[in-house]
């Protein structure tokens, strides 16, 4: 019964937040089910074991200027309850670049002890973002507008937060990456950019289609106020644990194709192909994006929940 308000109560938040929100998104991934610390610092030490992941995206290729981002994680169970993580993205984007340095560290507690099933975990992160502006890269005039004369170096500290409920199959999570908003320009250069919190809700179920095939379905729900809400919708298909593939859909922007197998106990490689919807597919070929994870002493008795 319990499980069946925590689930009924995430589907009315989802539903809800999809009629009131509008949003936009940090750096975004196709799979990020395979990195869900970059959304939700809670998740770091849920799987009970020790990893590395790397996540590269190479957005809209063929258009100039076009984002290319890179992440490297580090996740691990210290005990039973408590994770630790750490990660750092390098995101490019015509004349501009940030890099993030984030920490993260979690605490996890048993919500029903008398079945061994379901568990909360509590997160928190801490870091910084190092943004860079150089103007040389960029196109001007030949009188260029003099508030773009000078190159832009600024470093903006960053503290989040996130709640993360999961059982054997079955899991939700909400989050805030970053609690505080800065100006990624001053009032001279004409404040082109403010840092405002983004929202994350993530949800996912893996059912059991037989001793060898299961599926899964997920969302991932991205929200700030002043932008569109962003939504990823996944399905997939995973064979004999070691093999899976599925679709990706990420509302008004792009549909994504998703493949990867586990190489053998330690080694797991991913790929995605996304195909822009907008009218912006006119102008590039497609997003590509590669996964590699590596786990040490991999926790066999996880295995069932493919995330």
């Amino acid at each position: 019964m319990r499980g069946l308000l925590i689930k009924s109560g995430l589907l009315a938040i989802l539903l809800t937040w999809s009629i009131i929100s509008k949003a936009q998104q940090d750096p975004q991934f196709s799979q990020y089910m395979f990195n869900t610390m970059s959304v939700n610092p809670a998740y770091v030490g849920s799987n009970n074991d020790e990893s590395f992941i790397f996540t590269g995206r190479s957005q809209w290729v063929g258009l100039r200027g076009a984002p290319n981002t890179q992440i490297l994680s580090y996740d691990r169970s210290l005990r039973r309850k408590v994770g630790i993580g750490a990660s750092v993205i390098n995101d490019v984007w015509g004349p501009a670049s940030e890099r993030y340095l984030d920490f993260n560290t979690s605490y996890t507690i048993d919500i029903n002890r008398i079945r061994n099933s379901g568990k909360l975990a509590f997160g928190f992160k801490v870091g910084a973002r190092f943004f860079h502006v150089d103007w040389s890269k960029g196109t001007h005039r030949e009188q260029p507008d003099p508030n773009f004369a000078e190159n832009i170096n600024k470093v903006f500290p960053t503290v989040g937060f996130g709640l993360y409920y999961y059982e054997e199959r079955f899991y939700w999570g909400v989050s805030i990456p970053n609690l505080l908003r800065s100006e990624h320009y001053n009032d001279s250069a004409q404040a082109l950019s403010t840092e405002r919190m983004h929202f994350f809700i993530i949800t996912g179920y893996v059912f059991r289609v037989n001793d060898y095939v299961k599926f899964k379905p997920a969302v991932l729900a991205k929200a700030v106020y002043g932008s569109p809400l962003s939504l990823d919708f996944s399905a997939s298909m995973y064979l004999e644990d070691r093999f899976w593939g599925g679709l990706s859909w990420r509302w008004g922007d792009s549909i994504a194709a998703l493949l990867g197998m586990k190489v053998n106990d330690n080694l797991d490689i991913g790929y995605s192909y996304d195909l822009t919807s907008t009218a912006l597919r006119n102008f590039n070929s497609g997003t590509h994006e590669i996964m590699l994870k590596y786990v040490f002493n991999r926790n066999r008795a996880f295995r069932l929940r493919c995330f």
